[in-house]
């Protein structure tokens, strides 16, 4: 089978289409043929850091969020059959830019609705499971709050825009000029261009301010956040941990990270099961930017390196065999 190997380390250096052997499913595992998966900042990280040091780098996998069609299922499998129509994936597990995958029955993986398509399927795990948790579990948001989202025409925040508004808050999103359509598109009710506008200026407060790149900080959104807002950020840096220590017994304002990859994987099957009914109902749509195939994946990485991403970016895999 086909399947994308990084070799070397650096976001830039090289990454190859190999062949490679296809994978066979034990007992508790199900072979799954892959039509469609993702690049999410999970998989950019990945190839920055897989080095040794001096840019060699052990043969990796890369993509950790997939759609597809269980081909075959192990002895001891229960949740799945062949044929199933399923997608998912998660940060500890890698090789979805391939044709095949083999995964355990319970890992992070769930049916596909039918009238979701593939390319759909791929979009909605990584954001959707990271948003959903910060907003509805850390942020508590709900009806009559003021949220703002930075970072808003990324997968995390396209789906922390719908999700903030299914729970009744009003969304200002924040992000380039360019980008202006896409957060419109999903929903936000007033956009910030913050090339233009400096937010931390403009005299509005909100309850939830949601870092989704990670690329701000509590201090600087401290005089933006109501008496009791919560500032929540995807990134756990060494100055948000302070001042989450600091703000747990200092103040009402909050500053809050969460690391969401370390959820059970139960708890991210059922949030994943809970996105479907909210997709089936119409209340939350994946945001696809652009569709690359498989041969063309390394182009698909320079375009996100290039800042040019909005929503998700999807590789489409059709298998040659």
């Amino acid at each position: 089978m086909k399947a994308i190997i990084c070799t070397r380390s650096g976001l830039l250096r090289p990454i190859v289409l190999k062949e490679i052997a296809k994978p066979i499913p034990k007992d508790d595992e199900v072979l799954i043929k892959i039509y469609a998966a993702s690049i999410t900042s999970i998989d950019m990280g990945f190839r920055r850091s897989i080095g040794t040091g001096n840019g060699e780098a052990r043969p990796h996998k890369l993509g950790h969020y997939y759609a597809g069609v269980v081909e075959a299922a192990g002895g001891n499998v229960k949740r799945f059959k062949k044929n199933d129509q399923v997608y998912g994936g998660d940060v500890w597990s890698a090789g979805a830019l391939a044709e095949y995958i083999c995964v355990r029955e319970n890992n992070v993986i769930v049916k596909k609705p039918a009238k979701m398509s593939y390319e759909e399927a791929a979009a909605l795990t990584y954001g959707g499971l990271t948003a959903l948790p910060f907003l509805r579990d850390a942020g508590k948001v709900r009806k009559g709050q003021n949220a703002l989202i930075i970072g808003a025409s990324g997968s995390i925040g396209t789906y922390a825009i719908q999700l903030a508004k299914y729970y009744g808050a009003k969304v200002t999103g924040a992000c380039s000029t360019k980008k202006i359509d896409t957060v419109k598109v999903a929903g936000a009710d007033d956009v910030i261009d913050y090339t233009k506008e400096d937010f931390t200026k403009n005299g509005k407060t909100y309850d939830i301010i949601f870092d989704t790149p990670g690329k701000s900080s509590f201090s600087r959104c401290r005089n933006s956040l109501t008496q009791t807002g919560k500032y929540l950020t995807t990134v756990p840096w060494p100055g948000v941990l302070l001042q989450m220590l600091w703000t747990s017994f200092a103040g009402r304002k909050k500053a809050i990270f969460r690391p969401m990859g370390l959820r059970s994987t139960r708890k991210k099957i059922q949030d994943l099961e809970f996105l479907n009914e909210l997709y089936e109902s119409g209340k939350i749509k994946p945001v696809i930017d652009r569709v690359f195939t498989l041969e063309e994946t390394a182009d698909a990485y320079h375009y996100i390196a290039k800042g040019k991403k909005q929503g998700n970016i999807i590789i489409a895999v059709k298998s040659s065999r």
